[in-house]
């Protein structure tokens, strides 16, 4: 397998991405129109952690973590590792070494489509990870792969550059150049869901802020007694 290294790839604004800090992963998937969703094989190794920012993504030969060398070289400050495999593999690609090195050039922290090891450590020196699996099983450096080109994970196109968001609900991308359209958007859903959340301390049903009743009826749903339901039923009352 050969491939590419890019440098210098565009990134998203810093201050749009920054924006997005203020959002969870699913506030700002559902700005988007609940796209930009990695599947819930991609899971945190930690909680109560968000982090964002700019991708850089790295394409790799499963079982073996060669291009993650590469990649740390081009990584700087506030970006987001993205690394998948050119098929499926949980073999632990990425561990405290790794991440004692992005630490030292201001990355952020690491998504992985493939295995993770070290996570007692990675946990202790606080430094974020979301992976598909957790596997102690090591690897090799022997084959090529490419840096920051477009690669795909779980449906979603990742471009380097574009704004990575993640949490304890998982993991969102957000194409570089909607990143400050979409801070915007979540913005005004957070407004909107504020009102929500006020309405129901207040003690309104969403049944009837969002009109639901509506919807029932106009679904065939019935309201019934339960002395009506059992009779229709023939269930003793």
């Amino acid at each position: 397998m050969s491939g590419v290294i890019v440098t210098g790839p565009p990134k998203a604004e810093r201050k749009d991405v920054e924006a997005l800090a203020a959002f969870g992963v699913a506030t700002v998937s559902e700005a988007m129109g609940r796209t930009g969703l990695l599947g819930p094989g991609i899971r945190p190794v930690q909680q109560g952690v968000r982090v964002v920012g700019t991708a850089v993504t790295v394409l790799s030969w499963p079982g073996d973590n060669l291009m993650i060398h590469a990649a740390v070289e081009q990584c700087g400050e506030g970006d987001i590792l993205v690394v998948t495999t050119t098929s499926p593999s949980t073999d632990g690609m990425f561990g405290e070494l790794f991440a004692t090195a992005l630490r030292r050039r201001g990355v952020r922290g690491v998504i992985i489509n493939a295995g993770i090891r070290d996570t007692q450590e990675l946990r202790e020196m606080d430094f974020p990870a979301w992976s598909r699996a957790v596997c102690a099983q090591g690897t090799v450096k022997a084959t090529g792969g490419s840096v920051n080109v477009p690669v795909a994970v779980d449906g979603q196109v990742i471009r380097p550059g574009d704004v990575i968001l993640a949490d304890d609900d998982g993991v969102v991308v957000v194409p570089r150049e909607r990143a400050r359209a979409t801070a915007e958007a979540s913005e005004a859903r957070e407004a909107k869901e504020a009102k929500a959340r006020a309405a129901f301390l207040d003690g309104q049903l969403g049944m009837d802020r969002y009109g639901l009743r509506d919807t029932l009826t106009r679904l065939g749903v019935e309201y019934r007694t339960f002395e009506e339901y059992a009779a229709d039923a023939g269930e003793p009352s």
